[in-house]
């Protein structure tokens, strides 16, 4: 159900996100919040749940099979590692790291990470 106000941890168990990704995406939005009340130190905020982050939320709803980011690391095996964190990307920042695989390879990519030698 979505409301006028609600917290990161509502919106993530809606989409299916940590409650750090919808904080990033909520700064890098820029969507409207407000201090939640009866909460002390300033930190915990509601978003106001605009046209803009309902059309966010149609779209980043996450099926309910795919795995969290903890089960992935349970699983221990890259693939699924690999999964859980395309998933957690935006679709912005899947594109560009789409764009770089197909530009240079795997190659280019270990080779940015410094995990394989330029020879």
């Amino acid at each position: 159900m979505i409301k006028e106000r609600m917290t990161p941890e509502e919106l993530a168990r809606l989409t299916g996100y940590s409650r750090q990704t919808i904080n990033k995406w909520v700064r890098k939005e820029g969507w409207s919040t407000s201090p939640k009340p009866g909460v002390q130190g300033g930190k915990a905020r509601l978003v106001h749940v605009n046209e803009q982050v309902r059309e966010f939320i149609r779209n980043a709803r996450r099926a309910p099979e795919m795995t969290t980011l903890a089960e992935a690391a349970a699983d221990k095996s890259l693939q699924a590692l690999l999964m859980t964190l395309a998933n957690e990307m935006t679709p912005t920042e899947q594109k560009q790291l789409t764009t770089l695989l197909l530009r240079e390879g795997i190659t280019g990519l270990l080779q940015r990470l410094g995990i394989r030698d330029q020879n």
